[in-house]
C-alpha cells in the first residue's frame, strides 16, 4: 500500500472563510417568511440564531469574512489535515486517473462538522447565550458540537434522529462524554414530536422531525440559540477551509483537479470542498466538474424539485428556496444517517439550477462496495456517508479508464467509520439492502410544495 501525504503549517490554515454567495451572478434567493412570503432580514433570525451567524447568513457582498482568532486556534488542534494521492486506490482500480481526497476524519471526533460547531459555539459565547440546541443525523454534527460547547461553556440539548440513536449508540456515548444532553427523535418533549408520534408512533424519525424538535426547544428556553451542521449559507461558509487548504495542497501536488466530488446531505462538507475551486469557475471560466454524490434512497438533488420548502418537518423554519423532495419526506433507514435529509442549501441549489454542478445518486450496496475497497486499498474505513463521496470517484476513475483519458480526481473523505461498523458488519454478512423510492411515493410529498418558483 503505497500513498503520499501533502502536508501544511500551522500558518497554513485559513485566515478567512470564503463567501461565494458574493461571486455568484445569480445570488441565491431569499428565506421568505411563511405566511406574507415576504424576503425576511437577517434581523428576523436573530430571535433564532447568534447575530453574527445570521448576519453571516444573508451576507452576500463580502467575498472574505474573517475568522476570530480564537476559532482558529482550536482549528490548530487538528487543522490544517492531510491530502493523500490515493496511490492504493489507483492501483486497485488500475486506472489512468489521478485520485486525491482531502481526510477531515482526522479531527478530534472524526469528521468535518467541527469546522462550522467551533465557529457557532463561539458566536454564541461573544453574544452571553448559555443554552443551544441542534440536531443529528448520524451522530457527527452531535458529536462535534458536544465537544464545540464544552469548549465554550455551553449547554447542549441534541435532538438525535431515532434509527440512528439505536444504530449508532457511541455516536450518543460520545455526545454524553462531553456533557452534552441527547434525546431519541421524534420525542414527547416537544410539541412537534408528540404530534408526529401520536400520528405514527412507531416512526424512526428524520433530520426534518429533529430540526422540529430543536428550533421549538430553542425558541421556549430563555438565553438560548439554535444551531445547525448543514443546509445554511453561513455553515457552507464556516467549512470552506477545507477546500481553501486543498488548494495549496494540490499546488504542492503539482496537480490540479479536473472534478471534485463530495457526499451530499445538505451540503456542508460537499460545499466544504467545492465553493473555494468554484470561485475560479465563476469569476475565471476554469474547467471543472464539481460532483454531489447523495443517497439514491433521498435523492433531492437528482428527482427532487426546485422549489420553497421549509426546512423542517413541523413547519417552524423560514421558506427556503432548495431543490426538495418535500419537507414531509420519510427517508428510507439507511446506514448514512447524516444524508438523510430532504432538501438542498440555497447556495447548492442556486448552483445546481445554473448548471455549474452536478448531482449522481448512489444505492446503498454499491456506496459500501467502494468503502471497503477505499478501506483495503487505503487503511482507512470510511464512514457511509463518505461512501458516497468515494463511489462516485471510482466510478469517475473508471470511466476514465475505458475512455483512455487521465482526469485529476479529487474527493473528501468526510469522516471515518470507526463508529459505524454495525453497518459493515450487516453488509459483510449480506443483510445490507438498497431501497427504492418510487415515483408515487416521491410525487406524494412533492405534490404538497407551494408553487412559488
Amino acid at each position: 500500500m503505497t500513498t503520499k501525504k501533502f502536508l501544511l503549517q500551522e500558518a497554513d490554515i485559513p485566515t478567512r472563510w470564503y463567501n461565494i454567495a458574493a461571486d455568484m451572478i445569480n445570488k441565491p434567493r431569499p428565506l421568505l417568511n411563511p405566511a406574507t412570503k415576504e424576503p425576511i432580514a437577517a434581523s428576523d433570525l436573530y430571535p433564532l440564531f447568534a447575530r453574527a451567524l445570521a448576519d453571516q447568513e444573508m451576507n452576500q457582498t463580502d467575498a472574505w469574512i474573517d475568522i476570530p482568532e480564537e476559532v482558529r486556534d482550536m482549528y490548530k488542534v487538528w487543522r490544517p489535515t492531510p491530502l493523500v494521492r490515493a496511490y492504493g486506490l489507483e492501483k486497485a482500480l488500475d486506472t489512468t486517473a489521478r485520485i486525491y481526497f482531502k481526510n477531515e476524519s482526522v479531527s478530534p471526533v472524526g469528521s468535518h462538522k467541527l469546522n462550522s460547531a467551533l465557529a457557532q459555539a463561539y458566536f454564541c459565547k461573544q453574544e452571553g447565550v448559555t443554552n443551544i440546541t441542534t440536531e443529528t443525523g448520524a451522530g457527527q454534527w452531535g458529536a462535534a458540537l458536544s465537544y464545540a460547547a464544552k469548549a465554550f461553556g455551553l449547554e447542549l440539548a441534541v435532538y438525535m434522529v431515532k434509527v440512528s440513536y439505536h444504530q449508532k449508540p457511541y455516536r450518543r456515548s460520545i455526545m454524553q462524554t462531553f456533557g452534552a444532553q441527547v434525546i431519541a427523535s421524534p420525542s414527547m418533549s416537544t410539541k412537534s414530536g408528540r404530534a408526529i408520534l401520536t400520528d405514527n408512533p412507531n416512526y424512526q424519525g428524520s433530520l426534518g422531525t429533529a430540526i422540529s424538535e430543536a428550533v421549538e426547544l430553542a425558541m421556549q428556553t430563555p438565553n438560548c440559540k439554535y444551531t445547525l451542521g448543514s443546509v445554511l449559507n453561513h455553515v457552507m461558509l464556516h467549512q470552506t477551509v477545507i477546500g481553501l487548504e486543498a488548494e495549496k495542497q494540490m499546488e504542492m501536488a503539482g496537480d490540479y483537479p479536473d472534478i471534485i466530488i463530495g457526499c451530499f446531505g445538505g451540503g456542508s462538507n460537499f460545499s466544504g470542498i467545492a465553493f473555494p475551486f468554484l470561485r475560479h469557475k465563476l469569476k475565471e471560466g476554469k474547467d471543472i466538474r464539481v460532483i454531489a454524490a447523495e443517497p439514491s434512497s433521498c435523492p433531492k438533488l437528482t428527482r427532487g424539485e426546485f422549489q420553497y420548502d421549509f426546512g423542517d418537518e413541523a413547519g417552524y423554519t423560514p421558506l427556503l428556496p432548495m431543490f426538495t423532495l418535500g419537507h414531509t419526506f420519510a427517508p428510507a433507514n439507511i446506514h448514512a444517517g447524516g444524508l438523510r435529509y430532504h432538501g438542498a442549501g440555497a447556495i447548492v441549489s442556486q448552483l445546481r439550477s445554473d448548471g455549474l454542478l452536478e448531482a449522481v445518486d448512489i444505492p446503498q450496496l454499491e456506496t459500501f462496495d467502494a468503502a471497503t475497497l477505499f478501506a483495503r486499498a487505503e487503511g482507512i474505513i470510511p464512514a457511509p456517508e463518505s461512501a458516497h463521496a468515494i463511489a462516485a470517484a471510482i466510478s469517475e476513475a473508471l470511466k476514465a479508464k475505458e475512455a483512455g483519458a487521465s482526469p485529476v480526481i479529487l474527493f473528501n473523505l468526510s469522516g471515518h467509520g470507526l463508529l459505524d461498523m454495525a453497518a459493515y458488519d450487516q453488509y459483510l454478512a449480506g443483510d445490507l439492502t438498497n431501497y427504492e423510492l418510487t415515483d408515487k411515493d416521491l410525487n406524494a410529498t412533492l405534490a404538497s410544495l407551494e408553487k412559488i418558483i
